[in-house]
């Protein structure tokens, strides 16, 4: 199955139509179904993130994010990663303490 038929098949199965996902994204209708016909490679990098981001896909190999937590978690580790690159010092140092002291806290703790 090709990566237009995965995005395909996850858009229908997660909306109405391909005309509504089209709605939600914001990007024209023409575009979402020539992309679909012709293949995503002609597609902005930056759409398909979205698009994947959307539909909780990996963006690399498109599989579903809700079955494999590990890439899932990675995704969040970067996205937590670029919110924190853009802090000036004073910013990463308040977040660094706040994170700090959820982490000690019982009720924030991880399982394992």
């Amino acid at each position: 199955m090709t990566k237009a038929e995965i995005l395909k098949k996850e858009i229908l199965t997660q909306f109405r139509s391909l005309r509504q996902f089209a709605i939600e994204m914001e990007i024209p209708y023409s575009t979402l179904v020539t992309a679909l016909e012709r293949g995503i490679e002609g597609m902005a990098y930056g759409t398909v993130i979205r698009m994947c981001n959307r539909l909780r896909l990996n963006p690399i190999d498109f599989t579903s994010l809700e079955r494999d937590t590990s890439v899932s978690e990675q995704l969040l580790e970067n996205s937590v990663m670029q919110y924190y690159l853009k802090l000036n010092p004073e910013g990463r140092q308040k977040v660094m303490g706040i994170m700090e002291d959820y982490s000690e806290m019982e009720k924030y703790q991880r399982v394992w």
